[in-house]
């Protein structure tokens, strides 16, 4: 065998997860009972040791740690365990009934109590009887006392291979009903058919636990949607407050958010059972019986408008949100103009009022001068009349005539590069 680079460590888990789990092969005629729990993640566990004590009693080792799948024959009866995501799936196989197709459910060979204790809630459980087909395609209203008389979907699957019918109801056992005429399905065939049939009745209720959801939403998305309507109204006409309208518009985002983060994963999983429920009604390969609706003509007209609701209540949370940001948007943008008007306006007024101050400065920087000129003069003038009265011959009076152009020039000059210096100095700081 030739040599490979280093495994990538989980090749084999992916290699061998498209056989993790297979269909169990039916011998007509066949009794399948199946149940599907939402379990929580701290269920886990105790969900396996449950299954576990259920394989004690007959003496079969039970699923080990940490095992998503488990199979195994116990007494009369074979279980098959499968863990999803958000469920786990039990599917009871026995042989086939005694009497009337659904009198003796072959969880009835389970021990007392044990179904009532498996963890988690309990979402689809469906009887399916698998019987060899008669000659003549069976009459509807015989078949009917089967299902409580109720109306019943059926169609030939398989291209023909096998006829199947049910009325996708719950019974008084809490059960819906499958009844499945093998014509020239194999044994493994059989299991396919029977593991489709239970898949498209799980994934239903799997996706139409949105729907509640939408119905529950739908009220609040209509009143965000007329207050949105009234704000946006109250942007385009400019009326009232900018900033009590953004404060509105901030909490009806945050309404939008609350709603999108209570529903989108739910949203999301109800378009993907959607497809998986397609998929596997795609599988059948169903031909009409006479008189009857086919399973995808019945998923057509009851299934898919509730999956319709929840999708369109998913996009109207979607497009509500971007509405409030676009309105948001515009508001803030109006706000911000406005601010900046309030701002010029502002500057302006601090404009004016530097100019009044330099004006204000400059008159006193001319007082200041004055004074100080006034000052300088009477000093010289005690000067000169000082030296005079010494017996210099010098005119007072002259002396301070002359003295005050040259004083008010040199003050002048000192008081203008004083305020240069100043200048220089706030620059440089700046």
């Amino acid at each position: 065998m030739a040599l490979l680079p280093p495994d990538h460590p989980d090749r084999f888990v992916l290699a061998e997860e498209v056989h993790a789990r297979p269909p169990e092969p039916l011998q007509t005629p066949a009794r399948a009972s199946y149940i599907a729990v939402m379990v929580d993640s701290d269920d886990r566990e105790r969900e396996r040791m449950h299954i576990a004590s259920l394989c004690e009693r007959f003496a079969v080792p039970g699923p080990g740690a940490g095992a998503t799948h488990f199979s195994a024959r116990l007494g009369t009866f074979r279980l098959k365990w499968e863990r999803h995501g958000e469920f786990s799936g039990y599917t009871f196989f026995g042989p086939g009934p005694s009497g009337a197709p659904f009198a003796d459910p072959i969880t009835a060979s389970l021990p007392p109590n044990w179904l009532p204790g498996v963890p988690g809630l309990t979402l689809c459980a469906v009887q399916a009887v698998l019987q060899a087909a008669p000659e003549q395609t069976p009459d509807v209203q015989v078949l009917a006392e089967h299902f409580s008389g109720n109306s019943l979907v059926g169609a030939q699957v398989g291209d023909g291979s096998a006829w199947v019918y049910t009325d996708f109801r719950i019974h008084d056992d809490g059960a819906g009903r499958l009844l499945l005429f093998n014509r020239t399905l194999t044994s493994r065939q059989a299991g396919q058919m029977v593991q489709r049939l239970f898949e498209i009745e799980a994934y239903r209720m799997l996706a139409l636990l949105a729907l509640p959801i939408a119905r529950r939403q739908s009220p609040r998305i209509l009143a965000i949607e007329r207050a949105l309507a009234g704000l946006t109204d109250g942007i385009a006409q400019d009326v009232g407050n900018d900033e009590t309208l953004l404060q509105e518009l901030t909490r009806l985002a945050a309404e939008v958010e609350s709603g999108l983060a209570a529903s989108q994963f739910r949203f999301g999983a109800c378009r993907a059972y959607f497809e998986l429920v397609t998929t596997r009604i795609g599988e059948l390969r169903e031909e009409r019986l006479t008189g009857l609706q086919t399973i995808g003509e019945f998923m057509s007209r009851r299934f898919t408008p509730a999956v319709r609701t929840c999708t369109t209540v998913s996009q109207r949370l979607h497009d509500l949100s971007e509405r409030v940001a676009q309105a948001s948007g515009l508001l803030s943008t109006r706000v911000d103009i406005a601010r900046e008007r309030q701002n010029q306006a502002l500057l302006a007024s601090m404009d004016r009022r530097a100019k009044l101050q330099l004006r204000l400065q400059q008159t006193v920087e001319g007082l200041s001068v004055a004074a100080i000129v006034y000052y300088v003069a009477g000093l010289i003038s005690y000067v000169a009349k000082g030296l005079k009265a010494g017996g210099l011959k010098l005119d007072a009076d002259v002396a301070v005539g002359v003295a005050v152009p040259v004083l008010a020039v040199l003050v002048l000059l000192a008081v203008r590069r004083a305020r240069r210096k100043i200048v220089e100095g706030e620059a440089q700081l700046h």
